[in-house]
């Protein structure tokens, strides 16, 4: 039994059954315990009303008795030497004990039906027994008797009950076809879901599946479907990644592989020998830095909650970027301000040394000669704040968002002679991202862009 849909209707089915059974159950001790105690007052009632009419006219008993059992009631009629008369349609079980009998002849009532011993799956109401009666003393002309009698459940609600019948058995009927149609609305759109897992998994992406629904089905649908494109996302953005580490790679093992060859040259003058081993060498560490690069995303991307936190003095750090970057900002003639208050920030100095790295030498990196960089910390809503500005060129508006993408370049004509690999800003969105944070950029093209890093404080 492999399929929901059977699963879902078996359970439906099963349900409406046992709540029948089980409201059936209840209905029946409510009778036991409510019910049955008034219906015997109410036919001892009747029956007494009876003995008094016949005592009252005793010729005309039989009539009575008879016109009695026309409107809906079995009466049973006996005296102390065995003399039987029945009203009505017979019983249909005669199992009314001789001692009930002598207790009615001798003046008392016989309580049948308040007596009647209560079933679970039998409703005495309808149980059309003789013992299931009221017993009352009747005097006559020819002597003492004992009446019995109970209503005739088949004359007065006979028509009642095929009404019943059949309100229950269309109700049940109905109800099992409107969970069938139910339980098809509800797993078709699991049954489509199944469908189009199929399809990612052979790599197709482009599912479209119905989100109009606003229940828990429908949400379902619609976060399938994001996931979709996420992975689809995802997957191109793996193509990419292997055809940019490609073209990175091959790049550099081209110039090496030709300039090595050129060097095998016995005629070639030393001057120029140099300039093709140093050039060699810049490759190397080109390539290099690019493993290192890449070795660091891939630690990240797994270990992500493996960092070393320790507490550190953020100044101090950014002071000591800045000295390491001090050949370049005067090679550049740079102005550089530093507002960095005293800060302690618990995380991994290591990588976040990394951070203000990257940032710092795109700054200096994309800023014309003569310009700025202004460093600035601050702590606000239980975070520290740290931007980096810079004069230099911008970024359009339209690139910003993909500015975090792993070799992702604003200028690729300029970053080639750069040598950068685009991988510099992924580090930092992961470095910060591994520590709880964000990194925001803002930009205007022509005047310069601000990287603003938010740490959490732990």
């Amino acid at each position: 039994m492999k399929s929901l849909y059977v699963r879902m209707c078996l359970v439906f089915c099963s349900v409406i059954i046992i709540s029948s059974l089980l409201g059936f159950l209840v209905s029946n001790l409510y009778y036991q315990a409510q019910v049955k105690p008034k219906n015997d007052a109410k036919l001892t009632s009747m029956a007494t009303q009876i003995q008094q009419f016949a005592e009252r006219h005793p010729g005309q008993l039989d009539d009575f008795l008879s016109t009695a059992a026309g409107l809906g009631y079995k009466l049973y009629l006996t005296n102390a030497a065995g003399d039987e008369r029945y009203y009505g349609k017979p019983f249909r079980e005669k199992d009314l004990e001789k001692q009930y009998v002598e207790l009615v002849l001798d003046g008392q009532i016989y309580h049948g039906i308040a007596e009647f011993p209560g079933k679970m799956f039998i409703t005495g109401f309808f149980d059309n027994q003789m013992k299931n009666s009221i017993g009352v003393p009747l005097q006559t002309e020819t002597g003492r008797y004992a009446l019995f009698l109970r209503p005739d459940a088949e004359v007065q609600f006979g028509e009642l009950r095929i009404f019943f019948a059949a309100i229950i058995g269309l109700t049940l009927l109905f109800s099992l076809g409107f969970v069938m149609i139910t339980v098809f609305h509800v797993v078709r759109p699991i049954t489509r879901l199944t469908a189009a897992t199929k399809r990612i998994s052979k790599g197709r992406y482009d599912i479209k599946l119905n989100t109009w629904r606003r229940d828990e089905i429908g949400q379902l649908a619609s976060h399938f479907m994001l996931m979709s494109r996420e992975l689809e996302r995802t997957n191109r953005a793996r193509q990419d990644f292997v055809a940019n580490v490609s073209h990175e790679i091959e790049s550099p093992l081209t110039s090496i592989q030709g300039f090595a060859h050129a060097l095998k040259d016995p005629l070639l003058p030393d001057a120029q020998r140099l300039e093709y081993l140093a050039i060699i060498d810049g490759e190397s560490r080109r390539l290099s830095m690019l493993s290192k690069q890449l070795l660091t995303l891939s630690s990240l991307d797994y270990e992500a909650h493996s960092l070393q936190r320790h507490t550190f003095d953020l100044k101090a750090q950014l002071r000591q970027v800045l000295q390491i970057m001090e050949w370049r900002l005067t090679e550049k003639e740079l102005a550089v301000r530093l507002n960095v208050p005293d800060i302690s920030l618990h995380g991994d100095a290591n990588l976040l040394y990394q951070v203000w790295m990257n940032l710092l030498s795109n700054a200096i990196k994309y800023t014309a000669d003569g310009g700025s960089i202004a460093i600035s910390a601050e702590l606000a809503d239980r975070e520290c704040r740290v931007t980096v500005s810079d004069t230099g060129e911008g970024i359009p508006p339209e690139e910003l968002p993909m500015i975090f993408d792993r070799f992702y370049k604003v200028d690729r004509a300029r970053t080639r002679h750069t040598h950068s690999s685009g991988l510099g800003l992924a580090i930092v969105h992961q470095i910060v991202a591994a520590h709880g944070g964000s990194v925001e950029v803002s930009s205007i093209p022509g005047e310069g862009t601000t990287f603003t890093v938010r740490l959490p404080l732990l």
